[in-house]
């Protein structure tokens, strides 16, 4: 459970942080897909991005837990 909260806690936190630099530089209106306009609600787009950013971050911090291993942790999963 720890590590969950050290994985989810700090990528919610960089996501919340990213959206709000994000949207405030970019209007979700004027956002294009693989050259397509994007037709979603400004409060779906807004959740997508949350969300992609929310991945991002905690794909960041999963390979810092990961890469923080020591090398007895390593070996003894073999």
């Amino acid at each position: 459970m720890l590590k969950l909260i050290q994985v989810l806690w700090p990528s919610f936190l960089v996501a919340a942080g990213a959206e709000a630099l994000f949207f405030t530089v970019i209007d979700p209106q004027t956002l294009y897909l693989f050259g397509e306009p994007v037709d979603y609600s400004a409060t779906a787009t807004y959740s997508i991005g949350f969300f992609g950013f929310w991945l991002v971050g905690a794909a960041s911090s999963l390979l810092t837990l990961f890469f923080q291993r020591s090398a007895t942790q390593i070996n003894a999963s073999h």
